[in-house]
């Protein structure tokens, strides 16, 4: 009887297994998929070849930095979130959904959660007791900060080596990292400069640096990569929704993920990215998400 039982059991078994031990998001602020293709960054560009890939994926309307990202990481659109404004504005509290940091916190306790970031706006993001680490530039216990901190930016450079040490040492499960620097060229030079392009060129470099970290680590053969963005961009700006704005990259490879896969999902929106997190380290998903599993980047 008790083997009828076991073997009853296994599907349902099989089913409730993680289908990774650690999911990775990187976010490229900025990045116009267009663009990046067109520029010196091989990190990118060999995931995307080894991996699955688009590069005709959506974000939100208005595609701004601090409302698309909500949208990524809590996996509804600004309609159900709320987060409409693009800046630190303390007085606004915290968003007022699940992000999958909280879930997979809910849900599993022991599991270890991180943030690394260039902008502290991201802050917003950071629910109680959600987050093992909040990392701008160096890390944030919860609380006020100082006013001269509520406009920081923090390069890719330092982002990637705030980011390294905890990674080798915590093996963090669920860990979002942004790199801000294309979008900051953009602004101040312009979408496809010289600038933008060196700056291309270093959000790579950072990325290849974490990607070691991770290797270094150990988990690299049991984690899952994902990299986007939050909008492109045009001229010097992004708000306009228009195709060059509102078009982003969408990257997965490592475990479990389809080797040499161009995705054709024609509707993939940045709030997939939080859905399939969530999937990926089988933690339930609430049904209002607007956010869709991308199954089709995973055998």
């Amino acid at each position: 009887m008790r083997l009828l039982t076991f073997l009853w059991l296994l599907p349902l078994l099989a089913v409730a297994a993680p289908r990774t031990e650690h999911v990775f998001i990187f976010s490229f602020d900025g990045c116009n998929p267009t663009i990046l293709q067109q520029a010196e960054a091989p990190t990118i560009k060999r995931l995307a070849a080894e991996g699955a890939h688009t590069w005709q994926a959506n974000t939100i309307i208005p595609s701004k930095t601090l409302p698309s990202h909500t949208s990524m990481l809590t996996g509804v659109d600004i309609s159900q979130h709320g987060i409409d404004w693009n800046d630190y504005f303390p007085m606004r509290g915290v968003v007022k959904v699940p992000t999958i940091f909280s879930l997979t916190k809910a849900a599993k306790p022991d599991l270890t959660t991180a943030l690394f970031c260039g902008k502290i706006k991201f802050r917003h993001l950071w629910l109680k007791d959600s987050l093992d680490m909040f990392n701008c530039g160096g890390a944030y216990t919860y609380g006020p900060i100082p006013a001269s901190e509520e406009k920081k930016l923090v390069p890719a450079t330092d982002v990637a080596a705030q980011a390294a040490p905890y990674i080798v040492e915590k093996k963090p499960q669920l860990c979002f990292i942004h790199f801000p620097d294309i979008d900051s060229a953009g602004h101040k030079y312009g979408w496809a400069s010289p600038e933008q392009m060196e700056a291309f060129k270093v959000c790579d470099g950072a990325l290849a640096n974490v990607l070691a970290a991770i290797e270094r680590a150990g988990i690299l053969d049991t984690s899952t990569i994902i990299l986007t963005a939050d909008h492109g961009g045009k001229d010097k700006g992004h708000f306009e929704p228009i195709i060059n704005n509102t078009t982003i990259p969408w990257v997965a490879w490592g475990q479990g993920v389809k080797k040499q896969h161009s995705i054709t999902k024609p509707t993939l929106y940045t709030y997939d990215t939080a859905a399939t997190a969530l999937w990926l380290l089988d933690v339930a998903r609430p049904e209002n998400l607007d956010g869709e599993v991308v199954e089709e980047a995973f055998e």
